[in-house]
């Protein structure tokens, strides 16, 4: 190994123990203020709960009401439900800390245009939550409450309960991140404005069998995800047209 060699490598050596503490210095941080809020939120646990139920307890029949099969659940339901409240309360906190340590190596035309996607992938994740929670939830427990049949009380578990709801914010949550995920294909290259247009009745098929999996078992709730992603998707293919890598003229 020549000296030139030799001294590169100890000069690479200290750089990744420099990132390496950047790294634990920001997880640290991340994993401090979540719980911190974890901890704020933990008095007002039961809180929460009874308003998460809400959408449930306002279509039970008279009398209906939720229950707690395993010993514990009264407990531990509402010590996880403000845990995960804490991670969405948290969500742009901890969003910072990984940028603030990927963004010292990045272009500043990647920094441009990786700002606003990250901004616009938490406005749409929480828009996406709000929908659910205040549109889709009071409509499903509406249809599941009308064809309960006679003679059997619709009383469903707080840890069930709950569960279903975190998997209803996260499919809705995650549904909404459609335009980002198709801006971010366009930056790639991978697809282009014009493919993403001729792709669109593909993509509408799709976008309904995603929603008949991930939904309920009833068409209104489907609907009510498979049409605001279809409207996504038409922003997400204006949204890649300004972004979209432009050819090289001197190609």
């Amino acid at each position: 190994m020549t000296d030139a060699e030799h001294g590169a490598d100890a000069a690479a050596e200290p750089r990744l123990i420099d990132h390496l503490i950047e790294l634990r210095a920001r997880l640290l941080r991340a994993v401090a203020g979540l719980m911190l809020v974890f901890v704020a939120l933990l008095p007002f646990a039961n809180k929460i709960y009874a308003w998460l139920a809400q959408p449930l307890l306002a279509k039970l029949p008279a009398g209906g009401q939720l229950i707690a099969v395993e010993v514990a659940s009264p407990f531990f339901a509402p010590v996880k439900l403000a845990f995960f409240t804490a991670l969405m309360v948290t969500m742009p906190w901890l969003l910072y800390q990984a940028w603030a340590f990927v963004a010292p190596g990045l272009y500043q035309r990647e920094k441009r245009l990786a700002l606003p996607l990250l901004v616009s992938a938490v406005g749409l994740f929480y828009t996406g939550c709000a929908f659910a929670f205040f549109l889709v939830l009071p409509t499903v427990f509406g249809f599941l409450a009308k064809i309960t049949p006679a003679g059997v009380a619709m009383m469903t578990d707080i840890n069930a309960y709950l569960d279903f709801v975190l998997v209803i914010f996260l499919a809705f949550g995650a549904s909404f991140e459609l335009p980002v995920a198709l801006v971010i294909l366009a930056l790639l290259g991978w697809v282009t404005p014009q493919q993403l247009k001729e792709s669109r009745g593909y993509a509408v098929v799709g976008v309904f069998v995603i929603a008949a999996v991930i939904t309920p078992p009833d068409v209104v709730s489907q609907l009510m995800l498979a049409i605001p992603m279809c409207v996504l998707y038409e922003i997400g293919i204006i949204a890649a047209g300004w972004v979209a890598r432009k050819p090289d003229p001197t190609t």
